[in-house]
């Protein structure tokens, strides 16, 4: 089973107390990138959140939206800075007396000053604010990871199709190749002879010269090791797991062989498959990008 790095996750918990809920999407990446959103209160579990998650994910640029609703009444209390006010108080005084203002202070318009009034947050039991966001985290995680799932095997019929067809190129390849050289023989032979005309053609010198001929067009080597490269591909798609990097690798080893049968081409039936056959690689090699 093979995965996409392109998912999406959401869950919600809802609590007496509390509602946590938790988004998640990514996009391909090299490697584990997690980008988290969330309130301050939450920061502190950001080390244990990043560690849930490498439960799931193992490649992709993810980016996570964690949203928080307390529903306790008694989630904050008001709190009376009389220090503040007393200070904000005796600098209203001296200002009175300084510039000769009247001193129409009142209670309501000292209550207006910047923390004289403070709301604070009761302490939080960091367990049970745990245990939601791990449940929240874990929802989204999974539901991720079956989107990623349901892509991959979108990924998986795509990529089976593009190596058949890669293996169309190189069987026609192979059974092109040794026709070429028989072709290269007669043609050969037919311009020596009409050289040469009643003289007797001296054939160790047309094998040598054909025996040349193939050395440099022959792509046995080549061919063999593209169809491994094929076969490899398709057995680590079938066994699945984080296989992104991998492939990519023989992917590009693939398209090296393919660039060597192409430049050694004498023939243009081979030369197009060999370039259909490049072309297939890219292809092979961009989807390649969006497994995990």
């Amino acid at each position: 089973m093979i995965k996409s790095m392109t998912g999406f996750g959401r869950c919600e918990i809802t609590g007496k107390d509390r509602k946590m809920t938790v988004e998640m999407k990514s996009v391909n990446h090299r490697y584990l990138d997690i980008n988290i959103k969330m309130p301050k209160k939450l920061n502190f579990f950001e080390s244990a959140i990043r560690t849930e998650l490498k439960n799931y994910i193992s490649r992709g640029k993810v980016d996570v939206f964690i949203t928080y609703e307390d529903y306790s009444e008694e989630s904050g209390s008001l709190k009376y800075n009389r220090a503040l006010a007393k200070e904000y108080l005796t600098y209203l005084r001296q200002m009175s007396e300084e510039f000769g203002l009247d001193d129409d202070i009142r209670v309501s318009t000292l209550s207006r000053f910047p923390e004289v009034f403070v709301m604070e947050e009761q302490g939080i039991d960091e367990e049970e604010l745990w245990k939601d966001l791990q449940s929240a985290l874990q929802g989204a995680a999974e539901n991720f990871v079956k989107t990623r799932i349901t892509e991959g095997e979108n990924l998986l019929k795509d990529l089976n199709a593009k190596l058949d067809t890669m293996l169309e190129h190189v069987d026609f390849i192979t059974e092109r190749s040794p026709k070429l050289i028989r072709e290269y023989k007669e043609k050969l032979r037919e311009k020596v002879r009409e050289l040469l005309e009643d003289v007797q053609i001296d054939e160790s010198r047309l094998s040598m010269e054909v025996t040349i001929f193939a050395d440099k067009v022959c792509v046995d080597e080549e061919l063999v090791r593209l169809r491994s490269h094929v076969e490899g591909t398709k057995k680590a798609l079938v066994s699945g797991g984080s296989i992104g990097r991998k492939l990519d690798f023989i992917a590009q080893e693939m398209n090296r062989e393919a660039n060597t049968i192409l430049s050694k081409a004498n023939d243009l039936e081979i030369s197009d498959r060999a370039i259909e056959l490049k072309n297939e690689i890219e292809k092979v090699r961009e989807q390649i990008q969006n497994i995990e």
